[in-house]
């Protein structure tokens, strides 16, 4: 399969920018409810740098150049989304906080 991530480089350093310039966090971290604060000035091969996310994967029919299938992500947790849907991520986190939330907690007054 063909992509026009390299063919249409320039429209894609501008959709960069704009999330970029934007500062949103990692949605894949808001999802699992851990910090999600992207360091922008991290190099691109750093778990922790910002990638551009395609919602629709591209290897599903999602169009990488358009701004309302992209959002930011850690490289790492773009990595470990790979073409998994945003509902499937949505529910493993899901069950992921249900499982978190389901531990004891520890006495407030000790």
């Amino acid at each position: 399969m063909s992509t026009n991530r390299y063919a249409n480089g320039n429209a894609r350093r501008k959709l960069r920018a704009r999330l970029k310039a934007e500062g949103r966090p990692c949605w894949i971290c808001r999802a699992f409810g851990r910090p999600a604060a992207i360091d922008y000035s991290l190099p691109h091969n750093h778990p922790l740098a910002f990638e551009v996310d395609e919602l629709v994967p591209v290897s599903k029919g999602g169009s990488e150049l358009d701004y309302n299938n992209v959002d930011a992500a850690h490289r790492r947790c773009n990595q470990w989304r790979s073409n998994r849907s945003v509902g499937q991520v949505l529910a493993i986190a899901s069950k992921a906080r249900e499982a978190r939330n389901s531990l004891p907690q520890p006495f407030s007054d000790w």
